[in-house]
């Protein structure tokens, strides 16, 4: 096991969350405790017996606290061989150190605060580091504890076994210990540079989960956490089914971009990171009704996605357990904030449907980062929908707040489709209940005429089929409700031939954001056409 008694510690934290409960455990076992400054008032506040580091290093505390731990006394103390440098420390009247127990001073807080450069180059911790790196250096000898969530572990263990440490458990803390300095001087480096207006971006990631695959079977896959991240993807709970999979995971992504902005109930139903189905209304089994009434055929092997608890009700429309294996809908994931007790039972019906629960009303990260070969690309979120909502056209419509909410739907859709990407959207009444919901959408094409033909192509065969009254008056009514929708573009039309389609389908409202130098000829057809357009100002692009 390798066991180390901890006979003599050496304790110097900024943050004393919990450092009272281990330096008495450290007592208890005859440690005999070090310690400075704040750190050594709070332990003998406590009652706890400490010796003045002043007593080790020789040195008085210097240039209003820059110097304190800093010296050849502390450094050897930590840093020796026991084993084949005993005679040296022996010559030298160095006594070994068997544990450092420090956090550092709070640079973030005052890069946070918008602190000054002189404020921010003092609260630079210079002693701690140099302790931390020469203790994990020697983690055969020496235990180095920087993370207070990690005192009631190194308690529990100190107890077992009589105030000593294990060679695991100093391997493990030497590894956290490299991590924690890093970090520290990562944020110290991209502060200095950014005063200096020089840019620089270091990323710390943990956590490392071989996948069974990346993207393609032949490629490996991984998944990591960024540490500094309050709110990570990586902290969803897969609360049954097998392993999530590489497209499992960038697809759930898509799944709680696209829900997390609504109020009421909101379903995503996601293929290849698009949304197929789309829907937002009042009770949330008629929502999911409706978004995969969106595309029936893509929905199958998706991910769909929730903004509320999901309710047993909801879930049977899976209807996973039915005789009739080819009414049951197979989906590879679902994903809500929480499921009900009685919803959760039934989805387990399915042992390989993958049941993850995450919050997507928690804070998202705000910024969108993309690796390519050796560089890297960073920028906003596309949080904002629109600056305006300006008519330019003869024709126009009320656009009162129930329209400017579906205008807000379709927006939210068609930003989370890849470009070229067209959305139709409409609301609709189900038992005197509204819905707004994802009619018909054109994905990821070279020519944006191509993307609001298929848009409108699928609108025509989902109100084809949803139609039930005579053949005679089926076209009537596809051009009707195609009348009522809005198609919303992710960025400006440059040519007419789009307004030629939109009109030659029914489409009589088109929400663009402008832009063009061919604005001016786009409107005009838009006049000739009787077809309402309106200017938001921002674009969607996605790639």
């Amino acid at each position: 096991m390798g066991l180390i008694k901890i006979k003599k510690a050496l304790i110097s934290v900024s943050d004393k969350t919990g450092i009272i409960a281990l330096a008495k455990t450290l007592q208890c076992y005859g440690c005999e405790i070090i310690s400075t400054g704040g750190t050594k008032m709070a332990l003998e506040k406590a009652g706890i017996s400490v010796v003045d580091i002043t007593t080790v290093t020789g040195n008085p505390e210097a240039f209003n606290g820059r110097m304190k731990t800093i010296s050849f006394n502390i450094e050897s103390a930590l840093l020796f061989d026991r084993e084949t440098d005993s005679e040296t420390a022996e010559k030298f009247g160095i006594k070994p150190i068997d544990m450092v127990v420090c956090n550092l001073y709070p640079f973030k807080k005052f890069v946070d605060a918008k602190a000054d450069s002189d404020t921010l180059i003092e609260h630079i911790d210079i002693g701690g580091p140099t302790m931390i790196r020469a203790g994990a250096k020697n983690f055969k000898y020496v235990a180095v504890v920087t993370d207070i969530l990690d005192y009631p572990l190194i308690i529990k263990e100190l107890e077992a076994n009589n105030g000593a440490l294990c060679l695991y458990t100093r391997r493990d803390l030497m590894r956290k210990a490299f991590n924690y300095t890093a970090d520290y001087d990562s944020l110290i480096a991209m502060t200095m540079d950014e005063l200096a207006d020089k840019k620089s971006l270091r990323l710390f990631f943990i956590g490392g989960k071989e996948l069974r695959y990346g993207e393609n079977p032949h490629q490996n896959g991984f998944f990591f956490r960024e540490k500094a991240a309050v709110n990570s993807l990586y902290d969803m709970k897969v609360l049954h089914g097998k392993e999530l999979s590489f497209n499992n995971i960038v697809d759930i992504h898509s799944a709680i971009a696209s829900v997390k902005h609504f109020k009421s109930n909101g379903c995503a139903i996601i293929k290849h990171s698009n949304p197929c189905g789309l829907c937002e209304g009042e009770n949330q089994r008629q929502a999911f009704e409706l978004a995969w009434a969106g595309d029936p055929i893509s929905a199958f092997g998706s991910i769909v996605a929730f903004n509320h608890t999901v309710e047993k009700e909801t879930a049977e429309f899976l209807n996973l357990n039915h005789q009739d294996k080819k009414k049951r809908k197979f989906i590879e994931v679902i994903i809500a904030p929480n499921f009900s007790d009685e919803a959760l039972s039934y989805l387990c019906f399915h042992k390989n449907l993958r049941i993850v629960a995450y919050n997507s009303s928690v804070k998202q990260c705000d910024k969108d980062i993309k690796y390519l070969n050796g560089s890297l690309l960073l920028q906003d979120a596309d949080d904002k929908l629109f600056s305006k909502l300006e008519i330019v056209t003869q024709n126009k419509p009320n656009v009162n707040n129930d329209y400017k909410k579906l205008i807000e739907f379709g927006i939210n859709a068609v930003k989370q489709i890849k470009s070229n990407a067209i959305v139709v959207v409409r609301k609709i009444l189900k038992a005197q209940e509204s819905y707004f919901q994802l009619l018909g959408m054109g994905a990821a094409q070279p020519n944006r005429l191509i993307s609001t033909k298929l848009a409108l192509d699928k609108c025509r065969e989902n109100l084809s089929k949803e139609y039930n009254g005579s053949s005679e008056m089926r076209e009537h009514y596809i051009k009707q409700e195609i009348g009522k929708a809005i198609l919303i573009s992710d960025a400006f039309f440059p040519f007419s031939d789009n307004i030629e389609l939109c009109a030659e389908a029914g489409i009589k409202t088109i929400i663009q954001p402008g832009g063009s130098i061919r604005d001016k000829l786009v409107i005009k057809k838009c006049d000739e056409l009787g077809i309402a357009m309106i200017f938001t100002g921002i674009r969607h692009f996605k790639h």
